[in-house]
């Protein structure tokens, strides 16, 4: 692991030294038995990206594709921005949450940097294929195969996802793409970059983690808003959801409470379906740690993590970093477990910064 610049933000615009064996003060965090702490992480974030879980609740025509392709096998919707011919990257988005909370004004300081930007639901959320026929893994099944060896009995696992995008790829005509991936969207991202390392230029970790069992889970003040009763209707789904991400918003920036509404409601009204969220989670949890297997990541790789995130706390991102060869490490202050706009031009620099440490003659285009 090398940290950035051998550097760690403390405040916008200033910086102070970070020695790679610091020791990182653990907060009171919840800890409980492998399995469990990894499932109630997978849990506080079903609950603060997107809306209580009501098993009798069916997607609504709203969930049908309206911009999409056939890619590995499901249709992705998806929107890309930027010119054609510049160099790719692709934004992997977290569980429950859909491709429109990847902020325009972010996607076009990307765009700004020379990027052609692309986002996409993944399956099971927004307007990519939804897998109501596989109804509702519980959670003993989920997590069956991460601990026993056996194969899991749930619909899919974080490799099919990251097959997904491999597949958008495709559809696209695009063999290589620089890659951001976002929580749960960052584990994507990393079996991408294990499983299909040509797809790979360059890999940002943002929030995210290896799975190891043995990391510190959220910090149990946070308890209380995942045990709130399901929606009743739109209202009551938009409101919990506001209440959640102001738990796990940053202390350190001002929290875009208007901007925050208007995606959830944006959101809702292109598919609420909760069950799709429940079978996202059971894919974290059936999939297991990637920490061994990250040492085989060669792709040029930066790691993002709030200081104060109190869902995946920051030793995760520590984690994540020390586990692949020559990875770059940026600890936010203040930051938590979101993206506030005060901190979009750091990190769009950041992310442009490794993308320049890709291989120059690696090309992008499909034969």
């Amino acid at each position: 692991m090398q940290c950035l610049s051998k550097y760690r933000d403390t405040a916008p615009g200033t910086t102070e030294p970070l020695q790679e064996d610091e020791n990182v003060k653990h907060e009171q965090r919840l800890r409980l038995s492998p399995r469990r702490d990894l499932a109630l992480t997978c849990l506080v974030l079903l609950g603060a990206c997107g809306h209580s879980p009501r098993r009798d609740s069916q997607p609504p025509a709203s969930c049908q594709p309206w911009h999409s392709v056939r890619a590995n096998g499901i249709d992705i919707e998806y929107e890309t921005f930027g010119k054609e011919g510049n160099p790719p990257l692709l934004l992997i988005m977290g569980v429950s949450v859909q491709m429109v909370f990847w902020d325009e004004e972010f996607i076009e300081q990307l765009v700004q940097r020379g990027f052609r930007v692309i986002r996409f639901d993944n399956r099971d959320v927004g307007r990519s294929t939804h897998f109501r026929s596989a109804g509702v893994p519980s959670e003993a099944l989920s997590s069956q195969g991460a601990t026993s060896g056996r194969q899991p009995d749930v619909p899919y696992l974080l490799s099919d996802m990251a097959a997904d995008a491999a597949g958008l790829l495709d559809a696209l005509g695009i063999k290589a793409a620089h890659v951001v991936g976002l929580s749960m969207g960052g584990m994507i991202a990393q079996e991408l970059a294990i499983r299909h390392p040509e797809r790979v230029l360059s890999l940002t970790s943002l929030m995210s983690t290896t799975s190891d069992p043995s990391l510190p889970g959220p910090k149990p003040e946070l308890l209380p808003l995942f045990r709130q009763e399901p929606a009743r209707d739109r209202e009551q789904a938009i409101e919990q959801s506001m209440r959640l991400f102001r738990a796990i918003a940053s202390p350190g920036f001002p929290l875009d409470e208007a901007g925050l509404r208007k995606k959830l409601t944006l959101s809702y009204d292109r598919c609420y379906d909760p069950e799709g969220t429940i079978r996202q989670q059971a894919a974290i949890m059936a999939s297991g740690s990637r920490k061994q297997a990250l040492a085989s990541v060669r792709a040029p790789t930066l790691v993002i993590h709030g200081k104060e995130d109190p869902v995946i706390p920051v030793e995760a991102g520590i984690d994540t970093a020390r586990s692949i060869p020559g990875a770059e490490l940026l600890v936010v202050e203040g930051l938590g477990h979101d993206l506030p706009r005060e901190v979009w031009p750091q990190i769009v620099e950041a992310i442009a910064a490794n993308a320049a440490r890709a291989p120059a003659s690696t090309s992008i285009r499909s034969e």
